[in-house]
């Protein structure tokens, strides 16, 4: 007697339904509403803040500055030839905070917001510097460490890393034709 190739059709309906069933009852991930927390929108930072550049941000923060140092962004300022270093249409993108109040001027002004550092990403830190400070060389209760979260952006609303990275999809670049890189 030989063994037949397939199922048997009453055993392959149990286990389709079986498959199907368990699925069922599980619910898939994708059809599930997200968790609340995931919901929950980031609170604003608080208003008037001033970027304080990268050293501030180094004296709390050492170990995620040493890994930014190793990075594109810490050097993308200084990748720009010469002629583009007062480029306005340039600085958005190889600088920190220009076109702002308190954000970059020129390069001898301040050196600590060339190239796309902490606050390129999560906005002008100085009420967190302010707010983190009380704390320093304590450890945080829950309560605490949400307060100090709260005055800084995770990462800042409106898709910041788009506004300089668009240039990887089919959208026009800004960068010079001499100075892009082959397709």
């Amino acid at each position: 007697m030989s063994k037949p190739r397939f199922l048997p059709s009453t055993l392959q309906f149990f286990l389709a339904f079986g498959v199907a069933y368990a699925l069922a009852s599980v619910g898939p991930a994708w059809g599930q509403p997200p968790p609340e927390e995931a919901n929950a929108e980031e609170p604003a930072p608080p208003a008037d803040q001033q970027y304080i550049g990268t050293k501030q941000c180094a004296a709390c923060h050492f170990e995620q500055f040493m890994k930014w140092k190793t990075t594109k962004h810490a050097t993308s300022f200084d990748l720009l030839p010469a002629q583009y270093q007062t480029d306005a249409k340039c600085l958005p993108c190889h600088t920190t905070g220009f076109g702002t109040a308190t954000g970059f001027t020129t390069a001898a002004a301040s050196a600590d917001l060339k190239g796309t550092s902490c606050e390129a990403c999560h906005g002008p830190g100085s009420k967190h510097a302010e707010i983190a400070k009380q704390f320093a060389n304590q450890k945080l209760s829950a309560e605490q460490e949400k307060t100090v979260r709260d005055s800084i952006w995770k990462v800042q609303p409106g898709n910041v890393c788009i506004r300089c990275h668009i240039v990887q999809g089919h959208h026009e670049s800004a960068t010079p034709p001499a100075l892009r890189k082959p397709k």
